[in-house]
């Protein structure tokens, strides 16, 4: 069943994204990053970020987890989170 909610970028992602947030229509993890890397096709750096990005979705890490098996809630919030230095 597809959802809808909230993809919030975090540094690097969010400049490339050129965004902080967009909206997401989508059943799984998977298929909403699909989304967002075709809506965002004209710049291939977000695509190269996206690929080294951690995800929280609802609060919770995604780990190594399939993304595919990642199921999205209505209302739902993934964060993308690339990866950073310091603490």
């Amino acid at each position: 069943m597809t959802t809808t909610g909230t993809v919030r970028y975090w540094a690097a992602a969010k400049a490339a994204a050129g965004t902080a947030e967009e909206p997401y229509s989508a059943a799984t993890l998977a298929e909403a990053l699909d989304a967002a890397r075709a809506a965002h096709a004209a710049n291939p750096e977000f695509a190269r970020v996206l690929m080294r990005c951690s995800f929280l979705v609802d609060g919770d890490p995604v780990g190594t987890r399939d993304h595919a098996r990642v199921p999205l809630a209505e209302g739902g919030t993934v964060e993308v989170l690339p990866p950073f230095a310091g603490g």
